[in-house]
């Protein structure tokens, strides 16, 4: 397969399903009317953000790809943490189940520490790419807890 082909189905895929989960959260969006913690970003900073994260991750699972270094583990932790991820979402803004979210979220960053390693043993470039994205869980981690907490 075409390296370029490989990177944009690597990047489409992560962007795709980030797309069909706003489009599925968007008339159950209330962060607005929530009340916030202290460090709280507007609203119009987490698409860019996720769009960032989710291009990121298409990349790592590129360069892995582009070098035939996916094996079924890579695989399987980069699609679970995608699915855990779409998730969050829908748990958090559709069902607003904001203490089970954050459990979830937990769940998550568990998940891409896990990913992170797997794609660093087999090339650093991949695993560092996603050292934004476990920092932003992380911060999430804490936004999604004091919503909880506060509302």
């Amino acid at each position: 397969m075409n390296k370029v082909w490989i990177f944009v189905k690597s990047i489409l895929i992560p962007v795709i399903v980030g797309g069909v989960v706003g489009i599925i959260i968007s008339p159950f969006m209330d962060y607005t009317m929530l009340e916030k913690p202290f460090l709280s970003p507007p609203s119009i900073v987490f698409p860019i953000v996720w769009t960032i994260l989710y291009i990121l991750m298409g990349i790592s699972y590129g360069i892995l790809k582009s070098k035939n270094l996916i094996d079924e583990d890579i695989k399987k932790i980069y699609y679970l943490q995608l699915i855990i991820n779409a998730l969050w979402s829908i748990f958090f803004f559709v069902f607003k189940w904001r203490l089970f979210s954050f459990i979830w979220i937990l769940l998550l960053i568990i998940a891409v520490i896990y990913m992170i390693i797997k794609f660093y043993e087999k090339d650093k470039l991949a695993g560092l790419l996603q050292i934004p994205y476990i920092l932003w869980l992380v911060f999430a981690s804490y936004l999604n807890l004091f919503v909880y907490l506060l509302n």
